[in-house]
């Protein structure tokens, strides 16, 4: 049994980090400001990240899962306020690499601002580079779109209720831009190999084997709701983020050095069909955007 800390623990990729390896068997504590509902058999640590005073001193954790560091001080205060500790993994993002760069994108390349992101992910990279100058054993997870069940954000859950509904699906352009993805529990298990494992590499790009057209997406969603898909091509004059979900921009990662230690990941429709399932259950948990109230004023 592995003590864990896990910072957040109450929304989406922190909540199903905590489930999962509290699930496991493993002592889970998380770290957070007890606004929400907590994750069953884990123990709260109630308190704000970067103000954390002596509340982690006397602790000391096999791994510490570090969901929600977004900026350099994130990472400096946590760190300064940690006790002992083995093994450190950072759920960055792969928005650290500029948009400009070939795709895929590996880890050797040079990362720097994305305009389709801004300091979001400029502040990622930031709070890269500073854990690994304060902790050089930690290891930095770079994903893709995340999904899988406890989604909390109008992505999946957009399409499936549209699918719901029975609407057609209104999909940018062409439909040919691609995405990639990567399942909440394919990201917790390979934390296990990493810490199993302990590779020499700090630095990992994560996320399904293959990118998938938005158009084969929305598909997936469709089917994991059991419906059939009407849908509606919408040209370039209206803003994609108004009635789309996903920013007009192709997002592929180069995920070789993951696949060497973990050459299986979940289906990108069986995942879809888990998500699915969490979210007949737990509308009220998704963040809604007014796309369906666009999509209805401007396009039908």
């Amino acid at each position: 049994m592995r003590k864990i800390l896990v910072t957040g623990g109450t929304t989406f990729v922190s909540k199903y980090t905590a489930s999962y390896f509290a699930d496991k068997g493993d002592e889970v504590y998380v770290l957070n400001r007890n606004t929400k509902k907590q994750v069953e058999g884990v123990t709260l640590i109630e308190a704000d990240r970067n103000d954390l005073g002596d509340k982690l001193k006397f602790y000391s954790f096999d791994l510490v899962i570090d969901v929600c560091a977004y900026t350099k001080n994130d990472i400096v205060n946590l760190t300064d306020a940690l006790g002992a500790f083995k093994d450190y993994v950072f759920i960055s993002s792969s928005a650290v690499y500029p948009e400009t760069l070939p795709q895929p994108f590996n880890e050797e390349m040079e990362c720097g601002e994305n305009s389709v992101w801004g300091m979001y992910g400029s502040n990622k990279l930031e709070a890269e580079k500073e854990l690994l100058k304060r902790v050089p054993h930690a290891y930095i997870l770079r994903p893709p779109y995340l999904y899988g069940p406890m989604q909390n954000l109008y992505r999946e859950p957009f399409v499936f209720e549209c699918a719901d509904k029975n609407r057609p699906f209104c999909i940018p352009k062409d439909g040919k831009m691609s995405l990639q993805f990567f399942h909440v529990e394919d990201m917790c298990r390979f934390i296990e190999i990493l810490v199993d494992k302990h590779p020499e590499n700090r630095i990992f790009n994560v996320g399904n084997k293959d990118s998938i057209t938005i158009e084969n997406w929305a598909e997936l969603c469709y089917i994991a709701v059991g419906k059939a898909i009407e849908k509606i091509y919408v040209s370039e004059r209206y803003a994609q983020r108004d009635y789309f979900p996903f920013h007009d921009y192709d997002y592929i990662l180069d995920v070789a050095k993951m696949l060497q230690l973990m050459p299986d990941t979940k289906p990108l429709s069986e995942g879809l069909k888990e998500e699915y399932v969490w979210y007949t259950e737990n509308k009220d948990a998704v963040r809604r955007k007014p796309l369906i109230k666009y999509i209805d004023e401007n396009i039908f």
